[in-house]
């Protein structure tokens, strides 16, 4: 399955459409997880179906504004509350929390058994009417989801998609994920951090700093927190952006992609790198390098995260301290000279063939014995 995600191009009557139906659902799920609440407290064990069948029967013929709009909306939330509460129970998730207006508006509607076909700029929704996108798509699925964001509708979908296998100009390539420089691969080549939030931060305080006054709740309120929340927006498309460009660029072009399993949460708790770190998006780009190497026929490999790639010598094998102010690798057995991410990016790809497995587990570990 592969999925997508577009902005759409509205009028003023159908931001008002998609608003009605985003604050419906909305309505139902709090309705939901209200009578949920009630009906546990009494004794009772209630499920999304039972709940939804006493919204039908009779909740909804109380109001009769719910008739100007599609069915499939309630019906999703019901489903939405069930998998939250599922989610839950399995230890995957927190309690299921009431929806506030104007935080992660959407909803989600089918075409009540019938594919919904996405070909082009205009696209004819169930109920909807026809809206258009900023750019061509083609899909068939079978529902979709509009959401809201920072005052803009986007449209997203999953539809089936069968992977392509592109030529390969290399077998194995290492890639060292760092602060300086986004990514250093083991031919070589340098992707800049773009470091889209640094770049933003002093803008975004002025933003906050102006709005510490305002009443909350007011005209001049929400247009600052709009303000921000399109800020936000574009300090995370500017990120997201390059880390889709340098995975695809990963995944298309080389057989085997190595990688070193980076404790993310542990590399936050230092809090002079923390911001640093947090700004490239080190489990966005693995993320999205796993789901793109089937895409391509790619093997992602992932070494465990003590193999020492920064403090080992490309050249000759040999091991020293490097701290972290340390850019060159200079050793002390061979004399060799060399960029300390270039050096590790080495490590890496030639650990594929040394002890690194595809699970991403060292042979020494799995034999019991001493790594380097």
């Amino acid at each position: 399955m592969k999925s997508i995600r577009t902005k759409l191009k509205l009028n003023n009557k159908q931001k008002t459409l998609l608003a009605q139906h985003a604050g419906y659902s909305r309505w139902v799920y709090n309705w939901g997880l209200s009578l949920w609440n009630a009906a546990y407290k009494d004794g009772y064990k209630p499920n999304a179906r039972k709940l939804r069948e006493v919204f039908t029967n009779h909740t909804k013929p109380l109001y009769p504004w719910m008739k100007n709009l599609s069915s499939r909306v309630y019906q999703y939330a019901f489903i939405n509350l069930g998998e939250a509460f599922k989610r839950f129970f399995k230890g995957l998730g927190k309690y299921p929390k009431f929806k506030k207006k104007g935080r992660s508006d959407s909803f989600t509607i089918d075409n009540s058994g019938k594919l919904i076909e996405l070909d082009g700029w205009s696209h004819k929704l169930p109920f909807i009417g026809v809206v258009k996108t900023y750019e061509p798509i083609e899909a068939t699925t079978k529902k979709i989801t509009i959401s809201r964001q920072a005052g803009d509708w986007y449209l997203s979908c999953s539809y089936e998609f069968n992977g392509i296998t592109t030529a390969k100009k290399t077998d194995v390539i290492g890639v060292d994920l760092g602060v300086k420089t986004l990514a250093t691969l083991s031919d070589g080549k340098v992707f800049d951090s773009v470091r889209s939030y640094q770049k933003f931060e002093a803008k975004l305080s002025r933003c906050q700093y102006r709005n510490r006054n305002k009443i909350i709740g007011s005209a001049n309120y929400k247009k600052a927190q709009l303000k921000i929340a399109k800020l936000h927006r574009k300090v995370a498309n500017i990120r997201r952006n390059a880390l889709h460009k340098l995975t695809t660029y990963l995944a298309k072009n080389h057989g085997s992609v190595v990688i070193e399993d980076l404790n993310v949460s542990g590399m936050l708790a230092n809090h002079k790198l923390a911001k640093s770190i947090a700004d490239q998006g080190f489990y966005e780009f693995r993320r999205q390098l796993e789901y793109k190497c089937q895409w391509y026929g790619s093997e992602l490999v992932v070494v465990d995260r003590f193999f020492p790639s920064s403090k080992t010598c490309s050249n000759c094998g040999h091991v020293q301290d490097m701290p972290l102010n340390v850019r060159t690798y200079d050793c002390d057995y061979c004399g060799v000279s060399i960029d300390r991410d270039l050096n590790a990016s080495i490590n890496l790809r030639n650990a594929v063939g040394l002890t690194v497995n595809a699970c991403g587990r060292s042979a020494a570990d799995s034999s019991g014995g001493s790594r380097k």
